[in-house]
């Protein structure tokens, strides 16, 4: 695809053995340079075969230090370096890059010469396995040679979720294949959207077999025939030294008469080993297109799991993970008293220290406000384990205002207009950056000889875990909450509380100013 070719076709297929053909034969051709520099490995009275020169050294050893069956299949072993050889003479060398047939006859002439000469350290250098886990890891687009699987492909994130992504080569081959930019991202957005890139701005016809996968899209009709498979197995087997681990796929509909063919036209085209998978033949499967799931190799890719590939379902909601804790986990417990009103928050940490369950305890066992508090904790729990950022709930929930609300015990939040308010203030302050109660900081009133508040907060007694609120400082000894000081020299009457910090405000005019933050109700 990136070189602007099919992969069922000539071209590509041609292309595909030039490049197989110049990594087996490089291979054999350092495995003789290496039996060449080592020392000999096998006994003087081993059987030798006609050709082998005679030693008369009067030691153990050979020369040389080619592999031991070498010296006894001479003959046979260079027969195979020959047949290899050949099969270069049936690349169409129209169809590739001269330097590229050129170089892949060079190496096998280099190859077959110098085992002439002083034999070959490995009987076999290639294979060609299926690489799921590794290719994966690495970001390949493919694995082996298998084609692309489909255009857009989803992945999952380690924090939960998956992103959505074209595949790298698509954009490289609308380059080679002489779209500029503005026309490359115009069909990559379609790709993007679509799933196929049939029926894409500006793309003629005659390219889109470049783009042809092994699944057909949901929104699309083409896909590589079976047989395409195939033969691009067979277009690298002869520079193989072992078998192609590869899965042929077929789709759906595809009949036991199918199936028999692809096996019976494999044994025609002299692969060594094949695999078929028809689309959706298991429950339980690695990969999935439009809807369905089908297997990624044979064997040994379970891990593919962590990569789906299918058409995205745009009416659909949005999927997530859930990532739950582990059975044993740190927590954090935190008595708060809002107006009277007492209760215990206790937050279930990840491995990171991050919040990954809530529970909220007011009440009785049983009554109204409990079943609430229990039901509301148990779908925060969830959301946060699928995901939903703690910031969102704080700038959701925090500052709603209802009874039960109050004057608190925590010298940070001072007034709460509701339990939620003071819930997810705490949260805010515990978990995320604090900056907010460091702009107040300089603006509370302290008493002479306060002391100082520059020690940091440390670890949770019998919890383990470092406190994270680095920025936000305990209260020192002697230090007056603004509101508090001021409530004591004026009338505050029935002045609301503060939107942005919760002090009670004072009348300025025919509106309300702040005295801790200096935010005002709206028209002074």
């Amino acid at each position: 695809m990136a070189a602007g070719l099919p992969y069922d076709s000539d071209a590509g297929r041609d292309y595909a053995a030039c490049v197989t053909a110049i990594m087996c034969g490089e291979a054999y051709l350092q495995s003789s340079r290496i039996a060449e520099s080592c020392p000999a490995l096998v006994p003087a009275t081993e059987p030798t075969k006609k050709g082998l020169a005679e030693t008369n050294l009067g030691s153990n050893v050979m020369p040389g230090g080619a592999c031991p069956g070498w010296y006894i299949n001479r003959e046979p072993f260079l027969d195979v370096i020959r047949m290899h050889r050949a099969s270069v003479n049936n690349i169409n060398k129209t169809n590739v890059p001269t330097p590229l047939y050129e170089a892949s006859k060079a190496c096998w002439d280099e190859a077959l010469a110098s085992g002439e000469k002083h034999g070959y350290r490995n009987s076999q250098v290639t294979v060609l396995a299926p690489t799921g886990t590794i290719g994966f890891f690495m970001d390949c687009d493919t694995t082996g040679i298998e084609p692309d699987l489909a255009l857009v492909k989803y992945k999952k994130l380690v924090g939960g979720g998956m992103i959505k992504i074209v595949n790298n080569t698509v954009p490289t081959a609308l380059f080679k294949l002489g779209y500029d930019h503005d026309e490359a991202d115009k069909i990559v957005s379609y790709i993007d959207a679509t799933g196929t890139i049939e029926g894409a701005p500006d793309i003629k016809d005659e390219h889109l077999a470049v783009f042809d996968c092994s699944f057909k899209p949901a929104k699309g009709t083409r896909s590589i025939h079976y047989m395409g498979h195939l033969k691009m197995m067979a277009a690298a087997q002869p520079f193989i030294s072992g078998a192609i681990s590869k899965t042929v796929n077929l789709p759906e509909n595809a009949t036991v008469e199918d199936i028999m063919e692809a096996y019976l036209q494999a044994w025609k085209l002299g692969l060594k080993a094949v695999a078929v998978y028809r689309d959706g033949c298991k429950k339980s499967q690695p990969l999935s297109a439009a809807g369905t799931t089908t297997a990624l190799s044979k064997k040994g890719d379970s891990a593919a799991a962590a990569v789906h590939v299918e058409e995205e379902n745009l009416n659909a909601p949005p999927r997530a993970v859930r990532h739950k804790l582990q059975e044993e986990r740190a927590s954090i417990t935190h008595k708060f008293n809002v107006g009277g009103h007492e209760g215990y928050i206790t937050v279930g940490l990840y491995p990171d220290g991050s919040p990954g369950e809530l529970f909220i305890t007011m009440a009785k066992e049983g009554s109204t406000v409990s079943g609430l508090m229990d039901s509301f904790a148990l779908a925060v729990s969830i959301a946060l384990q699928h995901g939903v950022p703690l910031k969102l709930f704080c700038e959701k929930f925090a500052h709603t205002r209802f009874e039960p609300s109050g004057w608190t015990n925590n010298p940070d939040i001072g007034f709460a207009k509701s339990i939620m308010d003071y819930i997810f203030r705490w949260l805010q302050l515990r978990f995320l950056t604090g900056q907010q109660q460091m702009l107040f900081e300089n603006l509370r009133m302290r008493t002479p000889g306060a002391a100082s508040q520059s020690d940091g907060v440390g670890e949770l007694s019998g919890s383990g875990v470092s406190d994270q609120r680095s920025e936000v400082r305990p209260p020192a000894p002697g230090s007056v909450h603004a509101a508090d000081a001021l409530a004591s020299l004026i009338d505050l009457g029935d002045a609301p509380t503060c939107s942005f910090c919760g002090s009670i405000m004072t009348r300025n005019g025919s509106c309300y100013r702040c005295g801790s933050c200096g935010s005002t109700s709206g028209c002074s």
